[in-house]
């Protein structure tokens, strides 16, 4: 029997890019309160999955974004590569990422991990919300 025989369920494939976010994800943290415009935490019962987003908004971009991230490797590289596509935007281009600008510029991630990008792009509309709350208070 091969080892693929013997193996005890799918096989997930990563992208290089995955992995390379996975092991090594960007602008992972948080601002401190006085550097936060837009605060957002979202959670996938389902699977476990929860992130916290930060972002500063200077000018009408997105000066910096931070997050942490708890779940699989399909949750943390998409939420790393979510930050990356949202740093510099006007608040106005990144309330237009959606989960699949997230899934192609990872390269594709496996299809029963796609509901993880959704948590990136949930946690950053939830954000820009936030930010828009605060400067109508």
């Amino acid at each position: 029997m091969s080892d693929q025989e013997g193996s005890r369920g799918p096989m997930l494939f990563y992208t290089p890019q995955v992995i390379d976010h996975f092991t090594n994800p960007r602008n992972v943290g948080e601002l401190a309160p006085e550097d936060t415009d837009g605060y957002a935490c979202i959670g996938d019962p389902g699977c476990g999955d929860e992130m916290k987003l930060w972002i500063q908004v200077r000018d009408g971009r997105i000066q910096r974004i931070a997050f942490k991230s708890y779940g699989c490797p399909g949750a943390i590289s998409t939420s790393s590569m979510l930050t990356e596509l949202a740093s510099g935007l006007s608040v106005e281009a990144a309330s237009r990422i959606t989960d699949d600008d997230v899934v192609n510029a990872l390269g594709g991630i496996p299809e029963n991990k796609k509901h993880c990008s959704l948590l990136g792009v949930q946690a950053l509309q939830a954000a820009l919300a936030s930010y828009h709350d605060k400067r109508q208070e």
